[in-house]
């Protein structure tokens, strides 16, 4: 049983899936909120936040699931990923497929049954990811941009869930912006956050092949793009109070959490070393979760 679920834990990329799944629900209380600000709902409705935590700790279990199929071949080449059910033996690809798509036949089912925008949202990522950035890695640094689009999705998602279906009202102007700006913000984070992540792996990722560094290589100029990138987060995540739906602590955070990622991305400019890339990295593991629970609670509609 506890290789069962070390299996299931590394099929499914259990801490990706974990922050993915905490992005959406954090950003669902988001709306809540709001919701309740309006005077549409009276509370939150938690039995709806728990279907979307499961939904989508299944659709996302499910997109990796697909990834690990597609580069079944790949991960027996690197040691990070060998020990993998698929590539280390313990399971077929065809036992993979098919647990692949009952996880993702029975989360999108449950997102459609908070609205149909989550469920064709949470359609459109797996595809993106699995189809769309799964074969890019080994051809070319777009596959992270490309990659950025559904890692963003989850806090749109999870917005999109506690607005729609709510109320005879359903979305108002203001919900299209404030779910923009929260996929925004998560997508730009996606890039210092992925090059960072690759600069670390770069080793690895070289023997199966893949090109995710800006210029392919652990360089200058790799690292200058990236440390442009953590600065352009910074304005980035000052639109919620810009635009009128966060208060000042989210903004104060945002511009204290953006200078810290900085600081790294510039330490890994000028010393171009793995200890750099590694603290860049857990930096932006912490960025992302700090920046959306402080704007649950300094919500200004």
């Amino acid at each position: 049983m506890k290789t069962f679920f070390s299996d299931f834990s590394k099929l499914i990329k259990f801490r990706l899936t974990f922050l993915v799944v905490f992005s959406a629900s954090v950003t669902f209380l988001i709306g809540s909120k709001i919701q309740i600000d309006r005077g549409i709902v009276e509370s939150i409705n938690w039995t709806n936040w728990l279907i979307l935590i499961v939904g989508g700790f299944l659709v996302t279990s499910a997109a990796n699931c697909f990834n690990e199929i597609i580069e079944v071949d790949l991960d027996k080449l690197m040691s990070r990923t060998k020990d993998r059910p698929m590539p280390a033996g313990r399971m077929t690809t065809g036992q993979g497929l098919v647990l692949g798509l009952v996880m993702g036949i029975v989360g999108t089912s449950m997102l459609v049954r908070l609205n149909l925008e989550t469920g064709l949202l949470s359609v459109f990522s797996i595809f993106l990811y699995a189809f769309a950035y799964t074969p890019l890695k080994q051809k070319s640094p777009i596959a992270v941009f490309v990659g950025a689009i559904p890692g963003a999705l989850p806090p749109l998602i999870g917005y999109i869930a506690a607005i729609g279906g709510q109320s005879k009202i359903g979305y108002v102007p203001v919900d299209y912006e404030i779910a923009l700006i929260l996929f925004l913000i998560q997508f730009v984070w996606q890039f210092p956050h992925f090059w960072a992540i690759a600069w670390v792996l770069d080793d690895d990722y070289k023997l199966a092949g893949f090109r995710l560094l800006p210029t392919k290589k652990r360089d200058k100029t790799s690292a200058i793009v990236t440390f442009i990138s953590t600065l352009v987060l910074i304005p980035v995540s000052l639109l919620p109070t810009i635009r009128g739906f966060g208060g000042f602590y989210i903004a104060g955070v945002s511009i204290l959490a953006g200078i810290a990622f900085s600081y790294y991305a510039y330490q890994l400019m000028v010393k171009l070393d793995l200890p750099s890339a590694r603290r860049l990295m857990f930096c932006s593991f912490f960025y992302i979760p700090l920046v959306q629970l402080v704007l649950l609670f300094n919500l200004t509609i």
